[in-house]
Formats: structure tokens, C-alpha cells, sequence
């Protein structure tokens, strides 16, 4: 089968698990810049570059990983989310872009079929691409509304590099997650389509949406059925939505989105808001509790953790969905969907 025909079929067995956070994790290992910057040779202060830490830390991503593999993780997401050209130029180290999506993908890959042939449960590798600091849809500069800093061709090849070099590395599906901008995911989804085209076969995709206001849309303005409206050609194995807030203030969200996507349902919260220092309070058990009251309803078939989960809230989200049903895809008419802001479905008949 193929790692789509998989994957579908392990997600109609159970509720999939995904990892959890990365960076609030890397935190905890308290870095100096020369643990980051390693013998590089970089000019650029690299504190704060998680990424790198594949090529001069790799115990550090390699443990973490290992950590939400033990706590019941189905999926692990590589440690790449700035691991592009235009985020990696704020620390001098774009040349390295391959080099680092590489090694992330392979240490993700090796530990995946490590915990598979010791209980012969696949485990799959997300090939994370976050959004980059640069939006196709809005201008930075409020006095010049059509101005852009980055073009779609650029963000489109920015894309492809990335995602080229995390298949090569063996991630199994490209994730495009935290979308604020739909514009920016759909680059995203073109680039696949462009590597698509240069292996000569499917690179699955996911896509993640994040809410930055709780009317539920994203910067770009769209809401969640707008933004599913605009991506569902893209037919990716799951959609979903990661970060935005904890897992309360989704709820109506992720009930819309199952409603409405032919599709796996991916969510993956924060474990509730930041505390005044910026720290995450929310405890396992109470963040489980919560993502499991869209299980019991049958809205998910994949969860996990974004934004201040750690592997224990992880096994707490995996303890609590064991054993429950995954979401039933829902059987849509078809009619013409369509999407500005706000989504448009054109009737199947009008009377004359």
C-alpha cells in the first residue's frame, strides 16, 4: 500500500496520535549559543535557531522524539518549522536549509521505524513547514497596502526547497501547518505539486490552519470553512487546525470543520493560554479531558499537542481516546464550493 492507503487505514482502526511541542521542550535543555551554533562557523548569533540543532545538537531533537514515541505518538512532526530559506537568513545559515530539512527527516524517520519494529504499529514522519515571517496576502507597511515582501514565485520556490529535501530525508507526508495566510498555504500546496511532478509521485499533504482572533479566522481573514473551501482540491490526507488558543476556545471550530471536511480531522491545541510570563499552566489531564470531548463526539481522527505540551500531556491525550471511535467522513453533495473571506455554496438547483 501505498503510505496515504496506510495511513487511512490505520486512522479507521483509531484515533491517530501526532507529537507535541518542540520548542517550549527545547527550552528545558537551557542551551548556550555555543551549544546551537556548534563548529559551523556561522557569523550570526544562533541561539534561539531550534532547527540547527539537527546538524549540532542532535541528541536534543532526537530525545524529544524518542519521549513522544514512548508517550503513544503515532506521528512524529520533524523539527523543521523554520527550517526554510527566508526564516534561517535572520540567523546567516540559508545555505543549510537541505542540509538541516535532511537530517531532521532522517532522525525522525529512524526512531519512527525503530518503535514500529518493536511493536509492528506503524509510526509515520510529517515533514513540518511552518509559514515563514512573510505574508502573500497582507502588506507590512500600513501606508502602502500593495506592497508585498515576497512574491508567490519566491515563496513557491522557498517552499519546494524545503519540502524536496525533507522527502529525500524519508518524511512521509509534507505538513503545512500554522497558516495564518491561505495564500501562503496554497504556495505551499503548489510547491508540492511541483515536487510531485520531479519524483514522479504523490507527496501526501497535510494542512493545519491557525485562528489568531476567536470569531475563527485567520490574519489572512478567512474563516474555517472559507480556508477548507480553498484547499479541499489540494485532497490532502488531513486538515485540521494547530495553535490559535487552547483547546476550549476551538471547540466550535473543529465541530465546523468536521462537519464539513470529506477528509481526516488533524487538531493539534495549545495546552491553553500563556500565563503572564509566557509559560503554559494547563495541566495533562485537563487538556486531554478537553480534546476528549471532541472524540466522544466524533470530530477527530488525529490528535496531538502544539504550543506548551510536553510528552506527558501527549500520553494523557493518548490514554484518554483509547479504545474510542474515529470520526466517520462525512458524505457531502456535490455542489460548487467556492471561498472569498467567507465561503459561497452555489446551490445544485435554482428556480426559474
Amino acid at each position: 500500500m501505498s503510505v496515504r492507503e496506510t495511513f487511512l487505514a490505520e486512522a479507521a482502526k483509531r484515533i491517530l496520535i501526532t507529537d507535541g511541542a518542540f520548542g517550549t521542550e527545547i527550552q528545558n535543555w537551557k542551551l548556550s549559543e555555543a551549544d546551537y551554533a556548534g563548529d559551523l562557523g556561522l557569523s550570526h548569533d544562533q541561539k534561539g535557531n531550534n532547527d540547527i540543532l539537527a546538524l549540532t545538537k542532535p541528541e536534543v531533537p532526537e530525545s524529544i522524539h524518542r519521549a513522544y514515541f514512548e508517550a503513544g505518538a503515532d506521528i512524529a512532526e520533524t523539527n523543521t518549522f523554520s527550517a526554510n530559506r527566508i526564516s534561517q537568513a535572520d540567523y546567516g545559515a540559508e545555505h543549510l536549509v537541505r542540509e538541516i530539512n535532511v537530517e531532521s527527516a532522517k532522525l525522525a524517520r529512524r526512531l519512527a521505524d525503530e518503535y514500529q519494529a518493536k511493536d509492528g504499529r506503524p509510526r509515520f514522519v510529517a515533514g513540518a513547514i511552518g509559514p515563514t515571517n512573510k505574508t502573500l496576502s497582507l502588506s507590512p507597511d500600513v501606508n502602502d497596502p500593495g506592497y508585498r515582501e515576497i512574491d508567490w514565485d519566491t515563496l513557491v520556490d522557498v517552499y519546494k526547497e524545503q519540502a524536496a529535501a525533507l522527502v529525500e530525508g524519508g518524511a512521509d507526508f509534507i505538513l503545512i501547518e500554522t497558516v495564518f495566510d491561505t495564500l501562503n498555504a496554497k504556495a505551499g500546496v503548489m510547491a508540492v505539486r511541483y515536487l510531485e511532478q520531479d519524483l514522479g509521485r504523490e507527496v501526501p499533504i497535510m494542512l493545519s490552519m491557525t485562528l489568531t482572533d476567536l470569531s475563527g479566522r485567520n490574519l489572512s481573514g478567512h474563516t474555517v470553512e472559507a480556508f477548507w473551501h480553498a484547499v479541499r482540491h489540494a485532497k490532502p490526507v488531513t486538515i485540521g487546525l494547530n495553535c490559535s488558543f487552547g483547546a476550549t476556545q476551538l471547540r466550535p471550530h473543529v465541530k465546523t470543520l468536521s462537519e464539513i471536511a470529506d477528509t481526516l480531522i488533524m487538531i493539534y491545541p495549545n495546552a491553553g493560554l500563556p500565563n503572564e510570563l509566557g509559560a503554559y499552566d494547563e495541566m495533562p489531564d485537563t487538556t486531554a479531558g478537553f480534546v476528549g470531548e471532541w472524540a466522544i463526539a466524533g470530530q477527530v481522527n488525529v490528535l496531538g499537542g502544539c504550543c506548551g505540551s510536553t510528552p506527558a500531556h501527549i500520553k494523557a491525550i493518548a490514554d484518554k481516546v483509547t479504545g474510542m471511535a474515529p470520526r466517520h467522513l462525512p458524505e457531502l453533495q456535490p455542489v460548487t464550493r467556492l471561498a472569498g473571506l467567507e465561503p459561497f455554496t452555489m446551490p445544485s438547483s435554482t428556480a426559474v
